[in-house]
């Protein structure tokens, strides 16, 4: 890396004032370190911080992983920081010690300015973010809410999350709306190719397109602001899946041109576990039915409507803010950018195994942290078991569609140390072979 080392990294920490060295004794020894390197990370662009391992060693302190066990499902659920934890439960004691008072009173007063710096994150109106619980709640939230008629097509991927799929079919079911499937042949760095397959399926009965993002099995991105150009063009609605997508590279919700988004805080942005945002386009709004019936006009153009949950976990709502504030620390592009250092890192290192499936893009147009490997004639769960029971190495087995592999997702905690051994392992399994 040009004029930088990890000597030269760690020897800035000099040029601290007095004023903030002596500040620092009050912060736990994991917390100034991290200031430390935040500050002497000034000036470097995100991609010569990428390899420095100096660096994000002083991130990976800011967790709490396990040291026995290399977790590389991170696609599945992160972990959430210390500050995130110690947050959550802080609020759940405050809860505690009176519940009404601290959870309507006290806790439920800070929604507001969260839904204003959740907003600000994803580039839009505040009054257009609902807070929620998961991806899932908010995605079905669209699906059973949009006012879809028998005849009705809404087209969708093979490749799309289960829960997804799900819901639509319950509505093809009840209502009678038809569903045109489309099923992608990936990994792919055609951008044409991924954009035609969906044209190729849309008609003057389509009124609706399901666009997933960050395809969860193998990662591959898709070009959703040219998919939603092509549907709008034909007055086709677009609701995209952002589970994996949101704090995950650096992108604004607006940018994508969808109707509708909606993203699980607790993957990427390391939010609690069960944490969810949706986003609807303001003039959307009024009409979604919410899901949970509103006490007045369901069709009302107010995007709180959609957060009538009943007795929530405010104590987990509330630590959404810290991730934000995590979030912004690192930075958006500095994220992304050591994301897919470390996805590549692996890719690069095994990608010419004997009888090795590389199924997901390298390039950083269409693929970032998740991975996925396979090998001819062998299981997605032979070498999911292999990597668990001989490295205690934690990763997932997918088995779905077209799609055939081991998924694994590094996060920003991972050191390369940690892929070196998944490197060691792989290789170590294609000699059984």
């Amino acid at each position: 890396m040009a004029n930088f080392n990890r000597r030269s990294f760690l020897s800035k920490a000099g040029t601290f004032s007095a004023t903030a060295f002596l500040a620092s004794f009050a912060k736990p020894a994991w917390s100034r370190n991290l200031e430390a390197a935040l500050y002497n990370a000034q000036g470097m662009s995100a991609a010569d911080l990428a390899s420095e391992e100096e660096f994000w060693y002083y991130i990976q302190q800011s967790f709490t992983v396990s040291p026995s066990l290399i977790n590389l499902n991170n696609g599945g659920v992160s972990p959430a920081p210390k500050t995130v934890q110690d947050a959550m439960k802080r609020y759940y004691d405050y809860c505690n010690e009176a519940p009404s008072y601290y959870m309507w009173r006290i806790l439920d007063q800070g929604r507001e300015p969260l839904r204003r710096n959740l907003a600000n994150l994803a580039g839009c109106d505040p009054e257009e973010i609902a807070i929620n619980r998961n991806s899932s709640e908010g995605l079905e939230t669209v699906i059973f809410g949009l006012q879809l008629k028998a005849g009705d097509e809404v087209v969708l991927s093979k490749q799309d999350y289960p829960n997804v799929i799900n819901a639509y079919k319950q509505r093809e079911l009840r209502d009678g709306i038809k569903l045109v499937w489309i099923n992608l042949e990936l990994p792919s760095e055609d951008e044409n190719y991924l954009v035609q397959q969906y044209v190729n399926a849309f008609s003057a009965k389509t009124k609706l397109v399901n666009v997933t993002h960050i395809i969860n099995w193998n990662g591959q991105i898709l070009p959703v602001k040219k998919i939603a150009a092509e549907a709008h063009k034909r007055g086709i609605e677009v609701l995209v899946d952002g589970a994996h997508s949101f704090a995950h590279f650096d992108f604004k919700v607006p940018d994508l041109d969808a109707d509708y988004f909606a993203s699980s805080l607790h993957k990427w942005l390391y939010a609690p576990i069960g944490s969810g945002m949706l986003y609807i386009r303001k003039n959307k709004i009024k009409n979604i039915y919410p899901m949970f019936a509103t006490s007045d006009n369901p069709l009302k153009e107010d995007i709180r409507k959609f957060e009538n949950l009943g007795t929530r976990p405010m104590f987990i709502e509330q630590a959404i803010g810290k991730a934000i504030e995590f979030h912004e620390m690192i930075g958006s592009e500095r994220k992304e950018k050591r994301l897919h250092y470390l996805k590549n890192y692996w890719m690069e290192k095994v990608k010419n195994l004997p009888k090795v499936k590389i199924n997901t893009p390298l390039h950083p147009k269409f693929g970032c942290a998740i991975g996925n490997v396979g090998f001819e004639g062998k299981k997605p769960g032979e070498l999911d078991s292999f990597l668990m029971d001989k490295y205690k190495i934690h990763a997932v087995g997918i088995d779905w569609e077209n799609i055939h592999g081991v998924r694994v997702t590094p996060n920003v905690y991972t050191t390369t140390k940690n892929l070196d051994v998944l490197v060691d392992a792989i290789t170590a399994f294609s000699k059984t072979i």
